[in-house]
């Protein structure tokens, strides 16, 4: 039995397969979140511990390998206990150190390095805001470590990370998969701190996107992956390491050995929908309301939607953007607003898409995952819109299920992360674009690209 245990935001979930991929068994532990100020994030490292022993002691696991939230940072001291709670992705207390980094390093210098500019959820920031902050806490840290990796030590005894997890720290030089001495001299941080590195397949684990890339068969050339989920993603693959100068999307180590990634993230994906659903339909399944947009043409009569609502990361690094609907008119119903908002998201995808056309991705295809995939409406608009296929795939838990074939490829079950995806992941269904919506959306697309300039214009 080969198990993939994913340590998310909100839970551990482990997904055990056999020797062809197919799915045994699912477990799920969840876990609290604190956010004891405005804006800040942390959890408990030991509830991931006890979630993970409790899921896999109901499995008869033969390998097990890891993916879990990136950019989290736990400091251990010498008996290598946390010294206080992990600060996680979505913590924002760091725009200080941010700044901070970019000024010592030199913007250029640090996008070519680590393909990434300083984004207040990674790992190195965090380290900086610790030592102005809590220096206390700071003076006894003996090592640092990511929350799968927290786990793995811990149940495992293994201290490692992978050099797709190690790209989101801001502390490792991408393009070379090592940590940069540069960047950490910069920053006066002791490099011995840091874990030893490995490729993915060596130790079996990557970092949640590569992991659920690798899960719907993203090891290559071809296809592109696709997530609608409360956030969105479009992640595609470089066989040579090529930074966006202005780093508008990410680039790291792909779980693939010599291979990269390049991904843009848009922050309120299927969550726009969520909070249309919560403001204006509370109560309302998102059955009835999709059924509702699919009354309207594509475009919704000029009815537009920028979906910023929690600020933006692709392609506007900007967390003080803001979501709006602009070319409302009394025509206009609950369904307009829907379907305004599903292709408003679609538009934010391409906007990711682009970007990684102008690095040398070449989609032939989209492999779609998320919540939002469910809807036959929103699939065949994203497609529409991306003016690609878009396929989904037979098992849904993405992340958890690239980690366990990490784990059957470091067992010798499969031959490379590649082979890996070729024997297991399967497709179940295809959604072609609408012919007769492209042209709409090739059109509206323009629109939508005019927007943030004109909002930005508008901020108190």
């Amino acid at each position: 039995m080969i198990v993939g245990l994913d340590v998310g935001t909100t839970a551990v979930k482990a997904i055990a397969i056999d020797d062809a991929g197919e799915v045994l068994t699912r477990e799920e532990e969840s876990y609290p979140l604190s956010t004891p100020q405005p804006g800040w994030a942390e959890q408990d490292p030991d509830d991931w511990v006890r979630a993970a022993e409790k899921a896999l002691s109901r499995l008869d696991a033969t390998t097990v390998g890891f993916s879990g939230q990136m950019h989290g940072l736990v400091s251990l001291g010498a008996d290598d206990q946390p010294l206080r709670p992990a600060i996680l992705w979505n913590d924002q207390r760091t725009a200080a150190e941010c700044a901070e980094i970019e000024q010592r390093i030199g913007l250029p210098r640090l996008i070519e390095l680590t393909g990434n500019r300083a984004l207040t959820g990674f790992t190195a920031p965090k380290l900086l805001w610790l030592r102005t902050h809590e220096p206390d806490v700071y003076a006894r840290i003996r090592s640092v470590l990511l929350p799968k990796d927290y786990v793995r030590l811990k149940v495992f005894g293994e201290r490692a990370i992978d050099v797709a997890d190690a790209s989101g720290t801001l502390l490792f030089d991408v393009e070379h998969r090592r940590w940069s001495d540069e960047v950490v001299a910069a920053l006066e941080l002791p490099g011995e701190w840091l874990p030893p590195v490995y490729e993915s397949p060596e130790i079996a684990g990557a970092g949640d996107q590569a992991a659920a890339a690798l899960g719907v068969g993203v090891t290559g050339p071809g296809p592109v992956s696709v997530v609608l989920g409360t956030s969105g993603v479009v992640f595609g693959t470089l066989s040579e390491y090529r930074a966006d100068p202005e780093a508008r999307v990410h680039v790291f180590c792909h779980a693939v050995p010599a291979t990269w990634h390049a991904m843009g993230v848009m922050l309120s994906a299927a969550g726009s929908l969520q909070w249309l659903r919560d403001a204006v339909a509370p109560g309302v399944s998102f059955d009835e309301l999709v059924a509702e947009a699919e009354g309207w043409p594509p475009g919704a009569e000029g009815l537009l939607f920028a979906p910023y609502l929690a600020g933006e990361r692709t392609p506007h690094a900007d967390p003080d953007a803001r979501g709006a609907f602009v070319g409302l008119s009394v025509r206009h119903d609950r369904g307009a607003l829907v379907r305004a908002v599903l292709e408003g998201v679609a538009y934010g995808l391409r906007d990711s898409l682009e970007l990684l056309r102008d690095l040398g991705v070449q989609p032939e295809l989209g492999r779609l995952s998320g919540g939002g995939a469910r809807s036959a409406l929103w699939r065949t608009i994203v497609a529409s819109v991306l003016a690609l296929p878009l396929e989904t795939t037979a098992v849904e838990e993405g992340s958890a299920y690239g980690a366990a074939l990490l784990a059957g490829t470091r067992s010798g079950v499969f031959t490379d992360p590649a082979d890996a995806a070729a024997r297991c992941v399967r497709v179940r269904g295809r959604t072609n674009p609408d012919p007769g919506w492209v042209a709409a959306y090739t059109e509206g697309y323009a629109r939508f690209r005019r927007l943030y300039p004109a909002l930005s214009t508008l901020r108190a």
